[in-house]
């Protein structure tokens, strides 16, 4: 599925919706928002997420159909089938970054240097540990039927490192395993909520997630962050579910604190709301020790996720959920209808992990070396005269720019020059406010690549 396409539709304008609609993707697409191949929303998902009927977004579907530029598969869903010209006869220039990178570009070369969020450092796994845990794993016999809650010691090893890495105490029992957080993410938008619930996001926040509900026919309201975290004042009293950050808010890098924590856990237990707590890299840390998390302070009201992806490698495909017992109950009778459950492998490789003690060696491992590239990553840009947005946790970090155009330029220039950087731009689910770099350090296998692509980066701003 492609990111979310920013579209504003104007009631009030003499152009049909459904035509307005059209045009704002047909513009997606001429301006490399949207390419050939990629699936589009669904027409139910993209009229809930615009607020309007579902009528307008099929009739804005029957028409780029018929015009060619997309094609629909019955089954599959609907796909950009070629690149058309903005409305007006604008067409995307294909000159070279380096000669007129405000003007566009030209497909980027494969990135040499990741920059973006969201990758671990996989280079930080130790080769036989790796090997010795899935040789361990391999041990097994093949399962004859699916474990739709989990293998149980996979889940004892979960709780265990959530008791020894995040400080929350909980058995096996109130842990289910899941394909990740993305994932745990849309089981909960199916099995727990229904089509047209209300649920509050934070603005900026992460865009797969708002995604997920989204196509879960979910209605998602932005709820603005600052220096804080969340926002709790501004959540809205009719949201069945508030979906949050709270250990390193992404992708801004804040702190929920302390007396918001303890607001937002009486804020759903006096609205009858689920707070989804997504502990993306809660584990990493590298100032002071993280605050308890919500699934702490409110078991009755809070989802917690946590992942394998960010600490260890998205290779394995697993997670974790700890929720309460009717959401358990509401996620496993989902599955069983469904017929899915998550990876058993990937499972008994983190199991072996835990149980020899190569997980915990590994944590140590990362956040070492993260908290090395993430001061690497500041000063250098600090020496350029750069601000810093973000705590000292995580494997990322923001540096402001200008506006969107500048966003959108360097993402571009640097991708010409084999760099591959993200921005903040795409992580607002309504009209983005602000415009930033968001500087991932922990994909580079290398502190030496690090700061090449940290370079690259630098010169273009500085130019």
């Amino acid at each position: 599925m492609v990111p979310e396409l920013p579209m504003t539709l104007d009631r009030r304008a003499s152009r049909p919706l459904a035509r307005q609609v059209a045009d704002h993707l047909r513009e997606a697409a001429a301006q490399g928002l949207l390419r050939i191949g990629d699936r589009l929303p669904s027409t139910r998902a993209l009229a809930a997420s615009l607020g309007v009927s579902r009528t307008v977004t099929a009739a804005a579907y029957e028409q780029l159909v018929a015009e060619g530029w997309i094609e629909a598969k019955h089954g599959s869903g609907s796909f950009l089938a070629a690149e058309p010209p903005v409305p007006g006869g604008l067409r995307r220039t294909t000159r070279s970054v380096r000669t007129d990178p405000r003007r566009g570009s030209s497909a980027p070369p494969d990135a040499q240097v990741d920059l973006r969020p969201g990758s671990p450092w996989a280079a930080g796994l130790v080769e036989s540990t790796w090997r010795r845990a899935w040789r361990r794993a391999g041990d097994a016999a093949p399962d004859p039927r699916p474990v739709r809650a989990g293998l149980p010691a996979y889940r004892a090893a979960v709780a265990e490192h959530l008791l020894r890495h995040r400080g929350l105490g909980v058995s096996g029992g109130a842990v289910l395993a899941t394909g990740g957080t993305s994932a745990a993410l849309t089981e909960l938008a199916l099995a727990w909520l229904e089509p047209g619930d209300a649920v509050a996001v934070e603005e900026p926040g992460y865009p797969r997630a708002v995604g997920a509900l989204r196509a879960a026919g979910l209605r998602v309201l932005p709820v603005r962050v600052d220096g804080g975290g969340l926002v709790v004042d501004d959540l809205p009293e009719n949201a069945r579910a508030v979906y949050c950050t709270p250990a390193h808010q992404f992708p801004l890098g804040a702190r929920l604190s302390a007396s918001r924590r303890m607001a937002l856990v009486q804020w759903a237990r006096d609205t009858g709301a689920t707070i989804i707590e997504d502990d993306y890299d809660g584990e990493l840390r590298y100032d002071v020790a993280p605050l308890p998390m919500l699934a702490a302070v409110g078991p009755d009201v809070v989802v917690h996720l946590g992942t394998s992806s960010k600490i260890m490698t998205p290779t394995l495909g697993v997670g974790w959920m700890v929720a309460p017992r009717s959401i358990i109950a509401a996620v496993l009778a989902y599955r069983n209808s469904a017929g899915i459950g998550p990876s058993l492998a990937g499972q008994r490789v983190v199991t072996a992990m835990a149980e020899s003690g190569d997980l915990s060696r590994h944590l140590r491992r990362v956040r070492r070396e993260l908290a090395v590239r993430r001061d690497i990553v500041a000063s250098k840009l600090a020496t350029a005269g750069r601000v810093v947005v973000g705590d000292r946790a995580g494997a990322h970090l923001v540096t402001l720019v200008d506006g969107p155009d500048d966003e959108r330029w360097a993402i571009a220039a640097a991708a010409a020059s084999g760099v591959a950087l993200d921005g903040v731009g795409r992580c607002f689910a309504g009209v983005p406010d602000m415009a930033g770099i968001t500087l991932g350090y922990a994909a580079p296998a290398r502190r030496d690549d690090l700061e090449r692509g940290l370079e690259v980066f630098l010169n273009l701003a500085r130019g």
